[in-house]
């Protein structure tokens, strides 16, 4: 963006140097409630790149929300070259609810890039595309693990776009994951308008785990000084870190048998082919199974769950 580029958003214009905060406000509570989500702009007096920050596509997926919160009350998101764009609660119905889906039940991220007059969600997801995605050149879109599930921090990427692996070795969370594109996802809708856009997970649903802000956090800011937004070199200085490992593919260990399921590692791990991970057990001691690894790899998801069914997924095993 241009210094003298006039930038309009949701009908209002940011002038160089100013901080707004908009409304995406499309629809109502069957109260005839107005339902308003913010979109905080801020835009530096010089030309740069524009990044949004994008969290809370399901309303129950909490840690992403608190590391845009993070972001904003320690002023990280002020620019010094472009534009933040900042979306910290985008299911604000879902977040009212803690629940994934709209109030219509559907999922949000299967609706991209929606329609001026389907379901509440397709013509939410509608506007999203249509008048903020427009002005955006990169996104971090934070999500969590779904239910019980804990992801470890990790960033999905798509294998056609190198330059994706590139910004996430900067960003440099625990794990980067090559994954597919699910189809009408908020991140396939934006890599078809040629936006670069990393996908972000850690935590699990309706909980907030200090260790996965703080990966989120610190990555972040390495991506926002990469691209010149703001110099962070001073607080990133004291930042030690590993580098991020690649997963060139995933699978799902599931369980053979239900029961209650006691695991004995933790997410991040590496394991051995034959290592004892867990038990699942009934409750009255008279049947247990023990849970071994089948492939040597990294476990960069668990079911935190206690109590799983036969077939369940319940640790994500990651291979380099």
């Amino acid at each position: 963006m241009t210094t003298h580029e006039k930038l309009i958003i949701l009908g209002e214009e940011i002038k160089p140097g100013q901080r707004k905060i908009l409304n995406l406000d499309i629809a109502r509570l069957h109260t005839h409630t107005k339902i308003e989500v913010p979109v905080i702009v801020e835009r530096a007096r010089k030309a740069g790149p524009v990044l949004l920050l994008n969290a809370g596509i399901h309303g129950n997926e909490l840690n992403g929300i608190e590391i845009v919160r993070e972001l904003l009350v320690k002023k990280y998101t002020k620019p010094e070259q472009g534009v933040v764009i900042s979306i910290p609660t985008l299911n604000v119905f879902g977040f009212l609810n803690q629940s994934r889906e709209f109030p219509d039940g559907k999922d949000l991220n299967r609706f991209f890039p929606g329609t001026k007059s389907g379901s509440l969600a397709s013509i939410f997801a509608y506007h999203m595309m249509q008048e903020i995605m427009p002005h955006v050149d990169y996104c971090i879109d934070f999500h969590t693990g779904g239910a019980r599930r804990f992801n470890s921090s990790q960033i999905r990427i798509s294998r056609e776009n190198p330059e994706l692996l590139e910004l996430a070795k900067v960003f440099n969370p625990r794990f980067i994951v090559y994954a597919s594109q699910r189809e009408k996802s908020f991140r396939q809708a934006a890599m078809m308008i040629n936006k670069k856009v990393l996908l972000f997970e850690g935590g699990k649903a309706l909980d907030f785990n200090q260790r996965i802000t703080n990966k989120g956090v610190n990555g972040t800011l390495r991506l926002i000084n990469h691209l010149g937004i703001r110099n962070f070199s001073e607080e990133l200085k004291t930042n030690s870190y590993s580098k991020a490992i690649v997963i060139q593919k995933s699978s799902w260990l599931r369980a053979k048998y239900g029961g209650l399921f006691r695991f004995f590692v933790k997410d991040g791990t590496k394991v051995e082919k034959g290592d004892l991970i867990g038990v699942i057990s009934d409750p009255y001691g008279r049947f247990e199974s023990r849970v071994k690894i089948p492939e040597s790899g990294h476990i960069i998801g668990i079911n935190h769950a206690p109590i799983v069914y036969k077939g369940d997924a319940i640790v994500h095993l990651g291979f380099e």
